[in-house]
This record gives C-alpha cells, sequence and structure tokens, in this order.
C-alpha cells in the first residue's frame, strides 16, 4: 500500500451531516411562494447568489447547479424552478426548457472538458435515490475512457480532479452565454 492521500476536503460537509443542519438553518430565507425554504435548489433559483449556489446557468424556468458532492467531474444538475416532485406536476413548456438545457450543458462540457459520454437521469422518489425528493432535478454527469479505476471499489473514494470554484469559473461563462437565447426567445 501507498502513503499517497487524495484530499477531498469538499466531501466533508456530506460525510458528517453538515450541510442536511445547514439546509434547516436558512428558514429565515423568506422564501417566495412555491419555494421551500429548506431546499437547497430553491435557494439557487431564488436567492440571487448564483455564485454562492454555484449556479453556472438559467433559463426562464430552469437552472443549471453544479453538484456540490459529484460523481465525476463536471457533475451537473438540472432542475426546474419550482419545487415538484413529480414529472406530471410541470407544464410541457419546462420539459422543453429542461431538455434543452441538457443539450447546452453537454454541449458545453463536450467543448469545455473534452467528455467523450454521459450519463444523464433523474431519481423519481427517495425510495428511487433522490437525495431531494420534493425537487425534482436532472443529473448531468461527463464521462471520459478509463475514468472508472480501482479507486471506488478498492478505497471507497471518488477522484475528482478539478475544484468546484474552478468548474465554475469554466462554465459559468459558457452556459450564461448560451443560455441567453433561451431567456430571449
Amino acid at each position: 500500500m501507498s502513503d499517497e492521500k487524495l484530499w477531498a476536503p469538499w466531501r466533508l460537509a456530506y460525510i458528517t451531516g453538515v450541510h442536511q443542519r445547514e439546509r434547516k438553518a436558512v428558514s429565515a430565507w423568506n422564501a417566495p411562494p412555491g419555494a421551500e425554504a429548506s431546499c437547497f435548489l430553491c435557494r439557487a433559483a431564488f436567492e440571487g447568489a448564483d455564485r454562492a449556489n454555484l449556479v453556472v446557468g438559467r433559463g426562464p424556468q430552469s437552472i443549471v447547479v453544479l453538484n456540490r458532492f459529484p460523481y465525476n467531474n463536471g457533475h451537473l444538475l438540472i432542475a426546474p424552478l419550482a419545487h415538484h416532485a413529480r414529472l406530471d406536476e410541470f407544464p410541457p413548456e419546462t420539459h422543453l426548457e429542461m431538455l434543452d438545457q441538457m443539450r447546452r450543458a453537454t454541449q458545453a462540457i463536450e467543448r469545455l472538458m473534452n467528455a467523450q459520454g454521459f450519463n444523464i437521469g433523474v431519481n423519481l422518489g427517495a425510495v428511487a435515490g433522490a437525495g431531494v425528493p420534493g425537487h425534482l432535478h436532472w443529473h448531468i454527469v461527463p464521462r471520459w475512457p478509463g475514468d472508472t479505476n480501482f479507486m471506488p471499489a478498492v478505497a471507497a473514494v471518488d477522484v475528482i480532479p478539478q475544484s468546484l470554484e474552478a468548474l465554475y469559473e469554466l462554465l459559468a461563462p459558457a452556459l450564461a452565454d448560451e443560455s441567453k437565447d433561451v431567456r430571449d426567445g
């Protein structure tokens, strides 16, 4: 065994549950009607602090957010602004915009990060693995040849080679530029 260390300090909040306590502590935020004060996606949608909430893209009905606890480098969440848990609770135009956000995000990641493929999915309900079962959202996980390795199996470690701050700096300008026609269209 090697004495090498892989530092991933951003994972500590997830492991210790600090992010859950922080979510409960934000009840002072004056959530708009239909939003949940304890929902980080609602806060990202309506709080107005895009950088702090890691919002890299917006549309009239949706947001694109960096996942704070990524499975892989470039892991994004695409969520509607409305706090609903089921697909049938959204109008067709919201579904269409979210698909367009997925298209734009994957194109930006292909261009800027040379991703070779993507896993895109949604977990409907807590028993299906939804970490935020009340606010529907899609995961976009970029993939590269050979990005699976022995680390998760042997050491229970995921290796993420880029900080969230660096990823924000890379993607926010690209998705802001690309989402202008979503807002204007």
